[in-house]
């Protein structure tokens, strides 16, 4: 079952295995979603599969119903995919995610393939979005191109709209007589060209003038699975021992110490002792934050916007004599999850989160802006500020980022994470120091809001930061790592000391 989410693996009817079998099925699946998008498994997301009991559809069909809610309600494909894998057979179910994140990958290049291979627009939203999946399939995946056409027409069923499988029949065999010519004219535009919209593509040309070209590539691939392996528990050496015996092929990253990378991305229930804690699914550029941030013996720490907990866990994974760590996020559902990894990871005994003798966690619903509303009066010796922002470096994980976020975002972001930096550094002690990070690659949410920060705070200076395969830093302070550099996502990080 570690393949429940391969495109290939066998159709298998989940309503009629047992509802044990079924919960099992639909974990492992959830399982290898969270992991391929770079976070932990939430049992939110399985809640809300089992909870859905329909009539199983196509899954094209599926994906269709998924795009018209991210592109056309304003929806992430983080909460719309989970609730409409229910409606997919377990076999096919990987097929289903593959076109909700390759469509939301390739969208802008599909929708200018549309315009040209339609006689008129499709004013169905679900139809459009049935035609995008189907051009994807052709373009992209390994499969025949009658069995696509003919899956594809046989969805227009599933959406209740069978009216539409003429059209959509012949649209796609039209592609198909003519690929050559319509794929040829693409290349006149840059939105097409490199998938991207184009004030993203502006502000990346204008921000990277260098970079740019290699940044919009990394952003279209398909991003790899990287591990931390819980230093509390094991080694990395021995794990990759562990793996090797499980075989899986993976290696070591030279960059992050507790970091190793499968060759392919697995299921994490073939991972050998996840469940026991032995290792967890985080990209080696968010592991550098807990790196940066050194936490010694004995001090107290504050991680801002905490959830899902991946660097909290981090940080007690490489300090086990920290005096004490607390963690803020102002959802509580998401910090429920940041519960569940201290649990797993063997960081906390089960139902006793914030007790002084059971950890050195402490979990705080609250918003990071307003610290008056939670703080308890004590300074902290180092503080994470994991800073809202547009997630721009981390698009290869979150494709609907391309299309979700406007220019007006990028501004308000940044008025916010100037607010934080105003709002927790009194909490910082003389001396302390405070990691600034966010998964941007933007300068207006990164080193702009800091040099402004510095110019307004005068007992506030910036630590070097300079990552070992740059030359020199990308940043006039603190630093980038840009998407696929080391194999890594996009991050900035800056560290401010407080005299």
């Amino acid at each position: 079952m570690t393949k429940i989410l391969n495109a290939k693996t066998p159709r298998l009817a989940i309503n009629n295995l047992p509802q044990r079998t079924q919960r099992n099925t639909l974990k492992k699946g959830l399982f290898l979603l969270s992991a391929l998008r770079g976070e932990a498994f939430s049992t939110a997301s399985l809640h809300a599969i089992l909870s859905t009991k329909q009539k199983l559809i196509n899954p094209r069909a599926a994906a269709a119903k998924v795009l018209v809610q991210v592109l056309g309600q304003g929806r992430s494909l983080d909460k719309a995919l989970p609730p409409a894998l229910a409606e997919v057979e377990a076999g096919p179910r990987g097929l289903a995610q593959e076109l909700c994140y390759g469509v939301l990958r390739w969208r802008l290049r599909l929708e200018a393939l549309a315009e040209r291979v339609l006689h008129k627009p499709i004013e169905d939203a679900a139809i459009h979005a049935l035609l995008l999946v189907g051009l994807y399939q052709l373009l992209y995946l390994r499969v025949a191109a009658h069995a696509a056409v003919d899956q594809t027409v046989a969805a227009c069923k599933d959406l209740g709209k069978p009216w539409a499988k003429g059209l959509i029949n012949a649209t796609l065999r039209n592609f198909l007589r003519n690929s050559a010519a319509l794929l040829g004219e693409l290349d006149l535009s840059d939105e097409a060209l490199y998938a991207h919209p184009a004030w993203l593509l502006e502000r990346l040309k204008h921000d990277w003038p260098g970079h740019w070209p290699a940044i919009v590539k990394a952003n279209n691939e398909r991003p790899p699975l990287w591990l931390r392996v819980n230093i509390r528990r094991t080694t990395p050496d021995a794990y990759l021992e562990q793996l090797a015996a499980a075989g899986i092929k993976a290696g070591a990253s030279p960059h992050s110490p507790q970091a190793v990378l499968p060759e392919e991305p697995v299921g994490v229930d073939a991972l050998p002792g996840f469940q026991q804690g032995l290792v967890s699914v985080q990209d080696a550029a968010a592991q550098q934050a807990a790196l940066l941030l050194g936490p010694q013996p004995g001090e107290r720490i504050l991680d801002a916007c905490a959830a899902p907990g991946g660097k909290t866990c981090h940080i007690l994974e490489l300090q086990p004599e920290l005096g004490e760590l607390v963690a803020v996020d102002n959802d509580e559902r998401r910090s429920a999850r940041i519960r569940e990894n201290l649990t797993r990871l063997g960081l906390v005994a089960p139902g006793r989160m914030n007790s002084a003798l059971q950890s050195q966690a402490r979990l705080v619903t609250g918003d990071a802006s307003r610290p008056q509303d939670w703080w308890d009066g004590k300074l902290f010796d180092r503080i994470l500020l994991d800073a809202p922002c547009s997630g721009a470096g981390v698009i290869r994980r979150h494709p609907d980022i391309k299309h979700l976020r406007t220019p007006a975002d990028i501004g308000i972001q940044s008025r916010l994470q100037q607010e934080m930096l105003t709002a927790l550094w009194p909490l910082l002690r003389a001396g302390g120091m405070l990691l600034y990070v966010t998964c941007s690659i933007l300068k207006r949410e990164n080193e702009q809001p800091i040099l402004h920060f510095l110019t307004t705070h005068p007992d506030a200076r910036a630590d070097e930061i300079r990552f070992a395969w740059h030359e020199q830093a990308l940043a006039p302070v603190g630093d980038y790592i840009l998407p696929g550099e080391q194999g890594m996502d996009g991050f900035y990080y800056a560290r401010l000391r407080k005299a």
